[in-house]
């Protein structure tokens, strides 16, 4: 034991020694090998004298050159040996095993000497590797690992042959289990800024080996989710997960693993895994990210680019999640900072995803693209986000999703109340939005975060950019959407100002934009099943997605309803709500829904009622457009087999909204209908003292259209002085007066008085009287 330990001990002073003597080495080698050249070149031919005294010059400025060097590199080197870190470097490296920790001030001084260095500057590669090497081979015992590994701050980059010796030495089984999991952590912790990753994948099954032990589980299937390729997959390893989780459960960490090996090989793995699963793996970046960020404070400085966390510092200091700043989005790097190679583990060539400047480049290297380091670098690159969308990576998607849920969570669900950077979240916000808008679809980690962060949301902060990632959530389960999003969007609906309600009714209309959307493109023929999510394996019967499309509209028109009495019928309001049914009135005939609501009354009258002409002719439009879409339907009802039934009450409903507006706006007998919704009692009526109750909302009458009608009567009448609107009545001057109102661009009433009402146009009955201007 003593030999192999003395034996151990050479080679380390021996490989630190090389590191410290290798810029030595090649400097006096260059200046031997100058030395040579000068000294051949002299004696290839014989100079003349003027040749003569140049090259004596010349070899005079060339060796005070040489002198000049040599003292530099003398003074280097007795600066080096006097430096007190490199010192204490060189005792880790030189000591030998069994050296007593009690007592002993030399070990303590020196490690303070490190941690010192670590905290303040960080650790260069070669003193990492000496470090690492020291705690994970328990030269000195136990007690100083954990205290060594806490101060393991990298100042730009960690060597992997380091992190694979360190790995390889807990198979040795002295070191205590708690210092084997700090040990995994750090790993994970550093795991981008490991400068290659093929020497940890080519022991892959090594590292599986430990996935056995219940302590270290959590941070094994951690490390393997990271490194796993698709030759990684094999049926013991699925074999040996399903009878862990038989064991232990169905742990997050195994499911999440287990559905990464189901992307690779679905044939060897049939678990059913859910589509909606908490995140399996957790942050354990404390205390080694903390430190680097108040290292970078102090410093000034960041880590170099090539390597980069993604951390900034804040001005004003946080709550200890907040500090960790995870929404700057990383720059796209390589896993290797090398050209394309091959890679020894799949012989196979592998092209960097940041070699590739262009589409047509991708398209040529489409099966040989290496991700980056840091998955979240993607959303910056129109190139990879190319890449996600043709080649629709299985892999990449889990762990972009799984970043983009990390980052999610901890920025804005654990930030304590502290307020937030509003410039870096809207940055991050539009990023996320952008891709999202790029890919058509959106992640399952932002859907999963949204519907935490609406119970605390104000409806406030970032409104747009919440709302935009809202309208982007798939087709929720109607047995669920109440309590996720309703419950959550209504108490904010009812208590924010009418600029949000517009908003969120915005937001609604595209929502179910996109899922009639999603219906449309991704209907089946046979069965009618659609998938949610391309990207996803979760179907939903159509009558499940009818369920859900019903409950969103029912829900919106409760919104609107409730909304247009606080708000007075607002105009805004009106109008985004009328957007909604623009899109509700076309799910049939547009969108191959087999489905009719219609809109609720307190929807419909305030828009008929309205004193702008613009919301009217709205209202006759949605009508016009639920009228075609029924007949359609009625029509097919008896040749096509995708037909639907359509309930009596929609009928009954539409027939009861024509009935009113005919009435209203063309018999003038508004308050003459038996079945109206509204009552007014005749002592109302007459109090109110408006001459002809029933024809105020006429054509001639209605508040939006008045202005309209006295300009029709002077353009008839002009030499008239009292305004007369009740002589546009005559047969002949009403129909005038209609292709007098058509032509102001009022088109939804010309479709829905066409195609609800027999009349004459003005070119049937045309009269000598009227101007030519109104021919027309």
């Amino acid at each position: 034991m003593e030999h192999t330990a003395h034996v151990q001990t050479k080679r380390s002073r021996g490989g630190f020694e090389f590191c410290l003597n290798d810029e030595r080495s090649t400097t006096t080698q260059s200046l031997s090998s100058s030395n040579v050249d000068m000294a051949t070149n002299a004696n290839l031919s014989e100079p003349s004298d003027s040749e003569q005294s140049s090259l004596n010059d010349g070899n005079l400025s060339s060796q005070s050159s040489n002198r000049s060097l040599r003292v530099a590199e003398k003074e280097r080197r007795k600066n080096e040996a006097e430096d007190p870190f490199v010192l204490a470097l060189k005792y880790f490296a030189d000591v030998e095993a069994g050296t007593p920790v009690c007592g002993n001030d030399e070990v303590e001084r020196n490690l303070v000497l490190v941690e010192k260095v670590a905290y303040h500057k960080g650790l260069p590669p070669e003193a990492v590797s000496v470090m690492l090497e020291f705690a994970m081979s328990l030269r000195m015992g136990t007690t100083l690992c954990p205290r060594v590994l806490k101060c393991m701050i990298p100042a730009t980059m960690v060597p992997q042959k380091a992190v694979v010796r360190a790995v390889v030495w807990l198979s040795v089984g002295k070191i205590p289990i708690s210092t084997q999991v700090l040990f995994l952590k750090w790993v994970l912790t550093m795991f981008d800024l490991i400068d290659g990753k093929e020497q940890l994948r080519a022991i892959y099954g090594f590292i599986f080996s430990f996935i056995t032990d219940e302590n270290l589980c959590p941070f094994i299937c951690h490390l393997l989710y990271l490194l796993t390729r698709k030759e990684n997959v094999r049926v013991y390893r699925v074999r040996k997960l399903l009878e862990l989780q038989s064991k232990l459960g169905r742990q997050p960490f195994l499911l999440h693993l287990l559905s990464l090996y189901k992307v690779f090989c679905p044939e060897l793995v049939t678990l059913s895994i859910p589509s909606r699963m908490r995140s399996g793996f957790r942050n354990h970046s404390l205390p080694w990210k903390s430190t680097l960020i108040r290292m970078v404070k102090r410093n000034d400085s960041q880590v170099a680019s090539s390597i980069s966390l993604a951390l900034s510092v804040k001005d004003k200091a946080g709550s200890r999640k907040r500090k960790h700043n995870h929404l700057q989005i990383p720059a796209l790097h390589s896993v290797v900072n090398k050209p394309a190679q091959a890679d020894p583990s799949s012989i196979r060539k592998v092209v960097p995803l940041l070699q590739l400047n262009s589409f047509a480049q991708l398209l040529e290297n489409m099966h040989h693209v290496e991700l980056p380091a840091q998955m979240g670098s993607l959303l910056g690159s129109s190139v990879a986000l190319q890449y996600l969308d043709c080649v629709q990576d299985e892999s990449a998607l889990l762990r972009l999703n799984f970043w983009l849920g990390y980052a999610l969570h901890e920025e804005f669900l654990f930030c304590d109340g502290v307020t937030h950077n509003s410039e870096e979240s809207l940055q991050f916000l539009n990023k996320l939005l952008s891709t999202q808008h790029f890919l058509q679809e959106g992640f399952s980690s932002s859907e999963v975060f949204l519907y935490k962060f609406l119970n605390i949301w104000d409806g406030s902060f970032l409104r747009p950019q919440i709302l935009g990632l809202l309208s982007n959530i798939p087709v929720v389960p109607s047995s669920q959407i109440g309590q996720l999003l309703f419950q959550p969007l209504m108490q904010l609906f009812f208590t924010s100002s009418i600029f949000f309600k517009c908003g969120l009714i915005d937001c609604l209309n595209n929502m179910l934009l996109r899922w009639l959307t999603w219906h449309s493109v991704y209907a089946l023929e046979d069965d009618l099943d659609i998938s949610l999510n391309s990207h996803t394996s979760v179907n939903m019967t159509l009558s499940g997605f009818k369920d859900s499309v019903i409950e969103l509209i029912h829900f919106v028109g409760r919104l609107a309803s409730v909304g247009l009495q606080l708000e007075g019928c607002h105009t805004l309001l009106l109008s985004f709500v009328l957007d909604f049914y623009e899109t509700v009135c076309d799910t049939f005939l547009k969108y191959g829904l087999p489905l009719v609501v219609m809109p609720p009354a307190g929807v419909f009258y305030p828009a008929l009622l309205a004193t702008d002409p613009v919301s009217v002719d709205r209202l006759a439009y949605i009508m016009y457009r639920y009228k075609v879409n029924l007949t359609s339907a009625k029509s097919q009802g008896t040749v096509a087999e995708q037909a639907f039934h359509i309930s009596r009450q929609t009928f009954r409903e539409f027939n009861h909204y024509i009935i009113i507006m005919v009435n209203c706006l063309w018999n003038s007998r508004m308050f003459q209908t038996s079945n109206l919704d509204m009552k007014l009692g005749e002592e109302l009526l007459l109090r109110s003292k408006v001459p002809q109750c029933g024809a105020r909302f006429s054509f001639i009458h209605h508040p939006a259209f008045m202005s309209y009608a006295i300009d029709f009567h002077q353009r008839c009448w002009p030499g008239r002085k009292d305004v007369d609107l009740d002589s546009i009545k005559d047969p002949k001057s009403w129909n005038w007066y209609l292709e007098y109102l058509f032509t102001q661009g009022w088109d939804g009433l010309q479709q829905f008085v066409q195609s609800n009402v027999s009349w004459k146009t003005a070119a049937e009955v045309r009269c000598p009287d009227v101007p030519s201007s109104q021919e027309s």
